[in-house]
């Protein structure tokens, strides 16, 4: 039923996927360009598509009533952006824990544009030894769906040229606040 949903969401909206399914059980996936509320809708309709369970880092107060039922059935795990925990060491534990996790991480951190992107994805990845998977939703070709998935190798510039490469071409909603494919530790 799910699958079904989404097959129509994406064929009212004009949108069609691209990609395979990835073939990992566990990995970390990078939601990009993250840029508009609708990217989420998008990323559940693909993810719905290719049987892909996705579990997602979302701020805290989206988890309020009367969303937070809905928004934690999709696969939402709020998180207290304000609080000093380490984020890395607990979402790699999640890994250990699960037979399968696919842990979307919106690598922007925001919908708005940030010069830098947030590198807890690639650290996760690391530290869980598990791939990164890029996902990907270009609205200039109205195309969205799964790339290759990429084992960091802890060559942090060369594991970034590979993700710089792969998102090149790719366009949110709103070109503009899609900031540099580019980690704070690489400035």
């Amino acid at each position: 039923m799910k699958r079904m949903l989404a097959k129509l969401f994406l064929r009212l909206t004009g949108w069609e996927a691209e990609g395979g399914r990835p073939v990992e059980n566990k990995f970390v996936l990078i939601a990009a360009p993250h840029t508009s509320n609708w990217d989420l809708a998008y990323l559940l309709a693909f993810a719905a598509i290719y049987d892909v369970h996705v579990s997602w880092m979302g701020k805290h107060s989206l988890f309020r009533w009367p969303m937070g039922p809905v928004m934690r059935s999709v696969g939402g795990i709020p998180v207290r952006r304000h609080l000093r925990t380490n984020m890395v060491d607990a979402m790699a534990a999640e890994f250990d824990e699960r037979d399968a996790l696919a842990l979307v991480i919106p690598t922007e951190g925001t919908r708005g544009y940030t010069p830098h992107w947030k590198s807890g994805f690639y650290h996760i990845a690391r530290k869980a030894k598990v791939p990164i998977v890029m996902s990907f939703l270009d609205y200039r070709r109205r195309r969205g769906g799964f790339g290759p998935a990429l084992l960091p190798s802890g060559d942090l510039r060369e594991d970034m040229d590979e993700i710089r490469g792969f998102y090149a071409d790719k366009v949110g909603k709103h070109p503009d606040l899609f900031g540099e494919i580019r980690l704070k530790e690489e400035m």
